[in-house]
């Protein structure tokens, strides 16, 4: 199940929040992991009985590590992550590694070995890294661990930000998971229907609609693409994943608010930033998050001279493109971001601040854009062909129509994307969903709501592409 479908709007959220508003406070969780557990059983029944186990170890691991102390501590710690990182490594890389084995057979020219390719469970790299921090953070004594098999599965089962996020860390989350009674206002209800709505159209008026046409284009083989065509797609699918993505964020943040929560932010205008550094701090935030505090700073950060602060960045992104998905794609880039991060600490960052706000915000859009083709294509020599495209300006037409409402909606798309470099633009849009539920403003809201409540529900009853492009991570 998807938040962007029918059988979810329609019949699941709304008895889910009905029955949750019913319940005294101290029914509620229960309720919230039934709802979380049913809404994963929807569509992968199969894998919930590992998700089941694996969170009962980490119980009882956690409530061991936190009465242990010395080497034991770390045995416990070291138990949990192998536990943890196997059971991914397993569905998410098995496939990954004996599809290579299998080309460097074929190299040598011996008979390939029959293999049946594992399933892979729907958001298990988000789990994973929410049992991992959890685990992590206990090992630190940061909180103590959790008392309560229950709340520990909420935490990590909630279906607001089950699948894609954001990673939110157990201490982000702790105190509300007890109480969050100061937060389950009418208010806060409101403004989150409101952010849940506007993420779904984000998903579904646009997203949706930029997706058709980037399927038919990275369908096509680079070579019959026209230069301009090679273009159009690079930035349609630009615009795609930030839409998809962010918008499934506004969703997840908006649920939790209906249901007394308050996540983690995980976008800021991302495509105005001034350098692949603050890119990182406005794309994906929990994410780069995680991985400063559960990576990068474990593996030295940069106390261990220039030469080590390099191989710990290129090493910490190299693991996220992998962690992205099972693909020399993505581990490539991964790898490509880990050398512009290490070239911003080595100047580049600065001679970009010097060369002023509008060109080092295109120059970073057009090597984040590039990005975004590997991270796209199915191969490195697809993405490498396409690249190549980009600057053959004198291929010849290649007969792909582009309808006018893909037209105006990338136009409209970009120009939002964009629109933060505006500061006003930047601090209204970060406020919209604090401001206070004045009558005036309850009736406006209201009144965007239902149009935006009709628009994306014929979209979705007429049908069409739907799914999440992080669901597959």
């Amino acid at each position: 199940m998807v938040f962007s479908s029918a059988t979810f709007l329609f019949i699941f959220l709304p008895v889910v929040l009905l029955l949750y508003y019913l319940l005294p406070a101290r029914g509620r969780n229960v309720w919230l992991l039934v709802a979380s557990l049913l809404f994963y059983s929807w569509s992968e029944p199969r894998f919930i009985a590992l998700l089941l186990v694996s969170i009962t170890a980490d119980y009882f691991i956690a409530r061991a590590m936190d009465k242990a102390e010395g080497k034991k501590r770390k045995g416990w710690l070291a138990f949990s992550l192998v536990l943890n990182i196997g059971i991914l490594a397993y569905f998410k890389y098995a496939n990954f590694f004996i599809e290579n084995v299998q080309q460097f057979y074929n190299w040598l020219g011996l008979v390939p070995f029959e293999w049946h390719k594992v399933a892979l469970p729907v958001g298990i790299s988000f789990v994973t890294f929410q049992k991992i921090s959890y685990m992590v953070d206990v090992y630190r004594q940061d909180h103590p661990a959790q008392r309560r098999w229950d709340v520990l599965a909420l935490y990590i089962l909630m279906f607001p930000q089950l699948i894609a996020g954001p990673i939110i860390r157990y201490k982000e989350i702790v105190a509300q998971l007890a109480d969050r009674s100061a937060q389950d206002t009418p208010r806060n209800r409101f403004n989150g229907l409101y952010r849940f709505l506007i993420g779904l159209s984000k998903k579904v008026l646009i997203a949706n609609v930029l997706a058709q046409q980037v399927d038919i284009i990275f369908a096509t083989a680079p070579g019959e693409l026209a230069a301009g065509t090679a273009w159009l797609g690079m930035l349609a699918y630009t615009m795609q994943i930030y839409f998809d993505f962010a918008g499934y964020s506004d969703m997840a943040l908006g649920l939790g608010r209906m249901f007394g929560f308050s996540f983690p932010e995980n976008f800021n205008f991302p495509y105005i930033s001034r350098s692949f550094t603050e890119f990182w701090k406005r794309w994906h935030i929990t994410l780069g998050n995680w991985m400063k505090d559960y990576l990068y700073i474990p593996l030295g950060g940069n106390r261990k001279g220039t030469a080590r602060t390099y191989l710990n960045l290129v090493t910490v992104f190299f693991l996220s493109g992998l962690w992205h998905g099972a693909a020399w794609t993505f581990a490539i880039w991964g790898l490509y971001h880990g050398l512009f991060l290490v070239l911003d600490k080595w100047g580049l960052r600065k001679l970009l601040e010097k060369a002023g706000r509008i060109p080092s915000t295109l120059l970073t859009f057009l090597f984040v854009m590039i990005g975004w083709v590997i991270f796209r294509a199915d191969t490195l020599g697809y993405a490498a062909e396409y690249i190549g495209r980009l600057f053959a300006f004198t291929a010849p037409a290649d007969g792909i129509l582009l309808n006018t409402r893909f037209v105006v909606i990338l136009i409209a798309a970009t120009l939002c994307a964009f629109s933060g470099i505006f500061g006003k633009i930047e601090s209204a849009v970060n406020g919209l969903y604090e401001r206070s539920l004045t009558t005036h403003r309850a009736i406006l809201v209201t009144l965007v709501m239902v149009a935006l409540y009709v628009l994306n529900g014929s979209a979705l009853l007429a049908g069409g592409f739907n799914p999440f492009i992080y669901f597959r991570f």
